[in-house]
């Protein structure tokens, strides 16, 4: 039983994901492997979807690699309460009878992360693009309220 580590522990933003299979010593999950060989590697692509989340005056901008995923295999989506969530899935590469593999190290499988996004965020104007494989997400930010101005007043008497 593990959560997988955030970049910053004091992102209040930031949402952990509990991967309940990552490092699971027990006999049982190792036959569910044995028998469903592409499971672990799905859970573990479930969590592996690296994004940045980068804050500018404007906007917050999150960027996520995701190499060899088409802009129809991703969602973007803003659900109630403010929470972006990224998912999608990354096909697997077709088998030939004839191949023989020697490595298999890139994931396949569904991604999907999420994000609570901060008060100032205008959830209504979220825009996306992708370019390069490199998905791109601007949350515009309401323009900061300016602080009153402190007028003294001179006291009389």
């Amino acid at each position: 039983m593990s959560i997988v580590r955030r970049s910053n522990i004091f992102d209040p933003f930031s949402l952990d994901v509990w991967d309940p299979f990552q490092g699971f010593p027990f006999d049982a999950f190792r036959s569910l492997a044995e028998t469903r060989p592409g499971f672990v590697s799905e859970t573990s692509a479930f969590a592996n979807t690296r994004i940045d989340w980068k804050e500018t005056p404007e906007a917050h901008v999150f960027k996520a690699d995701l190499p060899g995923v088409k802009k129809e295999e991703v969602k973007v989506e803003v659900e109630e309460g403010r929470v972006l969530q990224i998912s999608g899935e990354r096909s697997k590469e077709e088998e030939e009878k004839s191949d023989k593999w020697h490595r298999v190290e890139r994931s396949s499988g569904k991604f999907l992360r999420r994000f609570r996004l901060p008060e100032n965020a205008k959830v209504d104007q979220v825009r996306a693009s992708m370019e390069n494989g490199v998905l791109t997400v601007t949350v515009p930010k309401e323009e900061a309220k300016k602080k009153p101005e402190m007028k003294s007043i001179e006291i009389s008497g």
